[in-house]
């Protein structure tokens, strides 16, 4: 077991964020994410250590659009399709966050390994 030097943020979504995954392509009734089936898709991001309410909300400030942009990357990639406005206001309605201070790693066996996000490499990946 080895404790991080992180933080944990997991990024949940709301209805009104399952609602707008549903628009996206509308479905006949049950064939509808409900709430559960989107919430087994959350994120969950390492942040610096936050040891205070103030700092973390901070934090979550200066990154909710990019954390917003990932969220709704995850559902639909063409931008055009998004919300139109992309603040504060969108991010308190689409998604709930969580913190966790301690982030540890269970796992023994495997090292972490660390690689930038990169959306255009993972989109050639796809096509694969």
């Amino acid at each position: 077991m080895k404790l991080l030097n992180r933080s944990a943020l997991s990024v949940r979504p709301t209805q009104p964020f399952v609602d707008w995954i549903n628009a996206l392509e509308p479905t006949m009734g049950d064939d509808d994410l409900t709430l559960d089936d989107v919430e087994r898709e959350s994120t969950v991001y390492l942040i610096p250590e936050m040891d205070t309410p103030e700092a973390l909300e901070t934090f979550v400030r200066e990154r909710y659009v990019e954390i917003l942009e990932t969220e709704l990357r995850a559902w639909e990639e063409d931008e055009r399709q998004w919300p139109e406005k992309l603040d504060w206001s969108l991010f308190q309605t689409f998604i709930r966050i969580e913190h966790s201070y301690l982030a540890i790693d269970l796992d023994d066996d495997t090292p972490l390994e660390i690689s930038d996000v990169d959306d255009a490499l993972l989109l050639d990946n796809e096509q694969d």
